[in-house]
């Protein structure tokens, strides 16, 4: 018997760990559970960021590399995913081979979005690079559901369109500029403001634009060329300060942005997944993706709930190859959650503070939702300079905003 845990783990790591087959393995260094309680992710970044920070003194000192903190797990997660091996035929086939941006990042063919009422003559006509990903480490009635693909090439926009329709997709997420450091990253798939524009089967027109501090935000109008009566509104969201292989410089300003898309997809209680597009469809997509996923459990499941960060992304790259393309957009994960859950901490306490005060009110409770608010950026800013958080009002949360596939 042991008197602590450390008295446990420093045992075996002198002695070692005989296997079932007699060989003795011994552990260089403890081997750390990646789940975590919500409410403790704040000690799992501090942690995370220590182990780091030794790592480069190690490397600095021993002049070798090794592997620890954000790194060692990111690394762990780059050995799984090159054991995956799902079929990605239709993506290979000579015909659609011109529709991929990018030759090596090709959609799963299990979870692939299948183009609808196109000509079953011309073969490959049901071909995009998207695929549908969602939750799969828990189930729920609501589940939501996403669509993550590459930004159109000139020859997929109207793909792309009958990919939204079909879809019913009423928000569109977009991580990207059409053009960064010289190089095309996505051609502009929507008309200029008050243009209207022919997509293939469809009519797409720009009702209005308007830029706030990080992101533009358009009203789009899509309609069948052939029923122009029978339109409907398509919120397109595009966020302008993520570098490509980088992450924007605090995180404060994508949970403003999920937040005003959350808000916006809401509206829209029958409306299909949100999709999200970078330039390949899988580093930026994939980073958002995972922290609007792990805020949406958070806000269901409340923060008595165990999250696994890894664990996440390995899911998620079991519906799209390549989710989460760096260490650095791991990290902003980890990051991203943790300010999120520290804001809403914020908002607990200061609501107990007023129940307290005005508890012979017998007000009743409203839960915590990602509604939008006149200040909501302003929250999430304050909490990346360190200033004190502007509360935002409650309201109920609506369920079933995206369908379930």
């Amino acid at each position: 018997m042991f008197d602590t845990l450390a008295d446990l783990v420093d045992y075996y790591k002198r002695k070692g760990i005989e296997e079932l087959s007699g060989n003795w393995v011994h552990l260089k260094q403890p081997y750390y559970s990646t789940r975590v309680n919500a409410a403790d992710i704040d000690s799992r970044v501090k942690e995370l960021n220590v182990t780091t920070q030794q790592q480069h003194q190690q490397q600095q000192q021993e002049g070798e590399k090794s592997k620890a903190g954000f790194w060692e797990e990111f690394d762990a997660l780059q050995k799984l995913e090159s054991k995956v091996k799902r079929s990605r035929e239709e993506g290979q086939r000579p015909e659609n081979k011109s529709k991929n941006r990018y030759k090596n990042i090709l959609p799963f063919d299990d979870t692939r979005v299948v183009l609808q009422d196109v000509d079953p003559s011309i073969v490959g006509s049901d071909y995009i690079n998207g695929n549908y990903v969602k939750n799969n480490l828990w189930e729920a009635g609501d589940q939501k559901v996403y669509i993550a693909t590459q930004g159109c090439l000139a020859t997929t926009v109207n793909d792309f369109w009958q990919m939204v329709w079909q879809e019913n997709t009423r928000v569109i997420v977009m991580t990207t500029r059409e053009v960064e450091k010289g190089r095309n990253k996505c051609v502009p798939y929507w008309p200029d403001l008050h243009n209207t524009k022919e997509m293939g089967s469809y009519v797409v027109t720009c009702k209005s634009e308007r830029e706030a501090a990080d992101y533009k935000v358009r009203l789009l109008e899509i309609a069948p060329v052939d029923k122009p009566k029978q339109s409907h509104s398509v919120w397109h969201f595009q966020y302008l300060s993520w570098p490509d292989h980088g992450v924007p410089q605090e995180p404060g300003g994508v949970l403003s942005f999920l937040t005003q898309v959350n808000s916006k997809q809401d509206e829209f209680p029958n409306a299909g997944p949100i999709i999200i597009h970078c330039s390949a469809g899988i580093g930026r997509t994939g980073t958002i993706l995972v922290i609007d996923m792990i805020i949406y459990t958070i806000d269901t499941l409340g923060l008595d709930c165990d999250i696994d960060i890894p664990k996440y992304i390995q899911m998620v790259r079991e519906q799209r190859s390549g989710m989460v393309q760096t260490e650095t957009q791991y990290k902003f994960i980890y990051l991203a959650v943790s300010e999120y859950i520290q804001s809403t901490k914020a908002k607990d306490s200061a609501s107990m503070e007023t129940e307290t005060e005005y508890g012979n009110l017998q007000l009743k409770h409203q839960p915590a939702t990602r509604k939008v608010s006149k200040k909501t950026e302003d929250v999430y800013e304050n909490l990346s300079k360190g200033k004190k958080d502007v509360k935002k009002p409650k309201s109920d949360k609506k369920s079933g905003s995206v369908k379930k596939k």
